[in-house]
């Protein structure tokens, strides 16, 4: 069994490499095993996979991870922690299943890995997470699903359905992709340091993509949408539409009542506007 990282590890690992967490990078260390296993077992991958992580860190879950047979390949912004990932594997087991790529995620190019992930797993960056699943997901085609570590208000937005409070932009774009759900919270106590807000777990699971309207022209109708919540649809996609009259004719196109808000469509429905106007 793959020797796991624990709060002593961590410290030591970081007081070698000199680390200190930095809020700008997003970085809290998770220091506990057993929410290291919780976390892959979740995610379900094996020996079948190429896993994506981003953000590895110190490498809790990397070797988590590695501990199921899976290949890594491990996206990490920091030189010093990409650096060094690779010797702490080396020093429990599993490195000739890891690749480390030193790489801002939000930039990377399926060109730039060395194969073809199947499955996304990380401890994701508060501030970016959204951004990142995103991007990833339009980037890599092969990604057919993923368990993402969040801030909670951001695991209620990603899994949110239509009428929901925290229903918006991220919520239908993640629709676009497949099927996104709140799976468990992570208590704030297994990261170091402690953050100041709670964690949960979100899988998603891409579907098949059988639209006839292209991806940028409907996220820039969900974009308007919900750019001004508390206005109709008539009028929040004027902008968009060019005038309020011409998005009032798109909706009424597309079956879609001009006297409803974004937060009652689903991703079908803002599609069918989308093709509206093509």
């Amino acid at each position: 069994m793959t020797e796991l990282l624990g709060p002593a590890e961590i410290r030591a690992l970081a007081a070698e490499l000199d680390v200190r967490p930095t809020k700008k990078l997003g970085q809290n260390f998770v220091h506990d095993p057993n929410t290291v296993r919780r976390i892959v077992d979740l995610s379900g991958v094996g020996e079948e996979d190429v896993v994506l992580e981003v953000g590895p860190g110190l490498g809790s879950l990397t070797l988590g991870l590695l501990a199921t047979g899976a290949k890594v390949v491990a996206v990490e912004i920091d030189p010093v922690l990409a650096g060094r990932l690779p010797h702490t594997v080396a020093e429990r087991g599993g490195a000739d299943r890891l690749t480390v790529v030193g790489a801002d995620a939000l930039r990377i190019k399926a060109e730039d890995l060395p194969e073809r992930p199947t499955a996304l797993v990380a401890n994701l960056p508060y501030n970016v997470a959204v951004p990142v699943v995103l991007h990833l997901l339009a980037e890599l085609p092969s990604l057919t699903s993923g368990l993402v570590m969040v801030q909670t208000e951001v695991a209620d937005r990603m899994a949110a359905g239509p009428g929901s409070r925290t229903y918006g932009v991220p919520s239908v774009k993640l629709a676009w992709y497949g099927k996104a759900r709140k799976v468990a919270a992570v208590p704030r106590s297994v990261f170091w340091p402690v953050p100041n807000v709670d964690s949960a777990l979100v899988a998603f699971e891409r579907g098949d993509l059988v639209w006839s309207v292209d991806r940028q022209r409907l996220f820039a109708v969900v974009d308007a949408a919900f750019s001004q919540r508390r206005k109709t649809l008539r009028a929040a996609l004027a902008s968009w539409a060019g005038s309020a009259e011409r998005a009032g004719e798109l909706l009424e196109k597309a079956g879609v009542d001009p006297k409803a808000r974004g937060e009652q469509l689903d991703v079908h429905q803002f599609a069918r506007i989308a093709a509206a106007a093509e």
